[in-house]
């Protein structure tokens, strides 16, 4: 029987920032962060995907999880799928290791 192998973390740093891989499940029961996933950090949003209610919740989530403002938080790539790569202040970093 293999053992588990070790989960990559979903973030690094970069130029005084944190880049951070997520992966969204909009139109879930509810809103919460699910663990760690093949290097993405896994995000229950309850919105759906529609004109940007689940990327706005999903801000929501992260500032509140990682205790900086939603004005720090910016999604980089993905804002139409479900595969992101979100801009943290470097400030998120104990919190994600926490998280992770």
């Amino acid at each position: 029987m293999a053992l588990p192998r070790e989960e990559q973390p979903p973030f690094t740093a970069k130029n005084n920032s944190l880049l951070l891989k997520v992966k969204a499940f909009p139109k879930a029961g509810e809103n919460r962060i699910a663990g760690v996933r093949n290097g993405e950090l896994m995000v229950r949003i309850q919105a759906p995907a529609l004109k940007g209610k689940a990327n706005k919740e999903l801000v929501k989530i992260l500032s509140k999880s990682l205790g900086v403002t939603k004005a720090e938080i910016e999604i980089q790539f993905g804002e139409g799928s479900r595969h992101k790569l979100i801009r943290l202040p470097l400030s998120a970093r104990s919190a994600l290791e926490d998280i992770c």
